[in-house]
């Protein structure tokens, strides 16, 4: 074999962890896909730099995260509710493709990354309020927190790989973390180990299907917090309360309201490890489900604390099927 083929094939080996973690610095799933390459890209031009003083893994680590830091110059990825104040237009807004929208990470992809250093991708490292919090961090504090509070590394090992020294990466630590504290949600559990969606979360969203089959905007909300906040990227406005949250959803659901796009059906997805529901909407005239897009919960004591709804209709990506059949 060649060189070029020996290094690629051992560079393969850490291309999903390292999508998951150009994705923690990023906030898009596009920016890390481009990112890896990036990588893998410069690793192959300085492959007769790598002198063995670390591993070829830790090695990798450093050029993705100098590559993710190059990219943070860029704004930082959003949602609506960082944006503008809550409210409910007249008629539905445009949708604004010019923002940098967080995205979401398929949980399949999450699977296949196998961290060795935690074996899994714990949700609480990788929900959607995370990679918020960590966005309010410059670049070197975001993977200094993420190599040491996420990863696990030394900080000797940190050090190495963001270019600081050891006193530089302990310091710009006790900075991250305050932060992180700030930006995460006032209920969320800190630091609290968690998995898959429990049976709970499970049978919440199936009650929330039911709902959405009987077109009842009341059962829904019932299964919401008073509080419960409801964004939709890329459009720029967003819902806070129960009661607009009831607003929408009759909007959505009633032939007759301003929102009205057609019949839904909706298979239980997986998502920045959260509970998650991929909708497929089939539009009057249509004999199909077509994909629309992910609805990401939040769900806290036992009702949804937080809905994110991503337009997004890439369902292979997310390993779904492209359409569901009329019933």
């Amino acid at each position: 074999m060649t060189d070029e083929t020996i290094f690629a094939a051992e560079a393969e080996k850490y291309r999903h962890e390292l999508r998951v973690h150009c994705y923690r610095m990023l906030g898009s799933y596009d920016d890390a896909e481009d990112l890896v390459q990036e990588t893998l890209l410069r690793a192959w031009r300085k492959r007769r730099d790598f002198e063995e003083r670390s591993s070829f893994r830790a090695w990798l680590y450093r050029i993705a995260t100098n590559a993710c830091i190059d990219e943070s110059r860029r704004p930082q990825r959003v949602l609506p509710h960082q944006l503008e104040p809550p409210s409910f237009p007249p008629k539905p807004l445009p949708a604004r493709d010019d923002l940098p929208w967080l995205q979401p990470f398929p949980d399949v992809l999450l699977d296949r990354a196998e961290e060795p250093d935690q074996k899994v991708v714990r949700r609480e490292t990788i929900e959607l309020a995370f990679l918020l919090a960590i966005q309010h961090l410059p670049a070197r504090q975001r993977a200094v927190l993420i190599f040491r509070d996420v990863l696990g590394w030394s900080a000797k090992d940190t050090a190495a790989a963001t270019e600081l020294t050891v006193a530089a990466v302990n310091s710009a630590l006790q900075r991250a973390r305050p932060v992180l504290r700030e930006h995460l949600p006032s209920r969320r559990l800190d630091w609290a180990p968690s998995g898959d969606p429990t049976a709970e979360e499970q049978a919440l969203l199936a009650k929330y299907m039911e709902a959405f089959e009987r077109a009842d905007p009341a059962a829904l909300v019932a299964l919401m917090h008073e509080d419960v906040r409801i964004t939709m990227p890329p459009y720029p406005f967003w819902f806070l309360g129960r009661a607009d949250a009831e607003r929408a959803m009759a909007a959505n659901l009633d032939p007759a309201g301003n929102s009205y796009r057609g019949h839904w059906q909706f298979l239980v997805a997986g998502l920045n490890r959260q509970p998650a529901l991929a909708a497929y909407l089939r539009e009057p005239g249509d004999t199909i489900y077509r994909p629309f897009g992910f609805d990401v919960f939040r769900i806290e004591n036992g009702l949804i604390a937080e809905m994110t709804a991503f337009e997004i209709t890439d369902f292979a990506r997310f390993g779904l099927p492209d359409h569901l059949a009329s019933a």
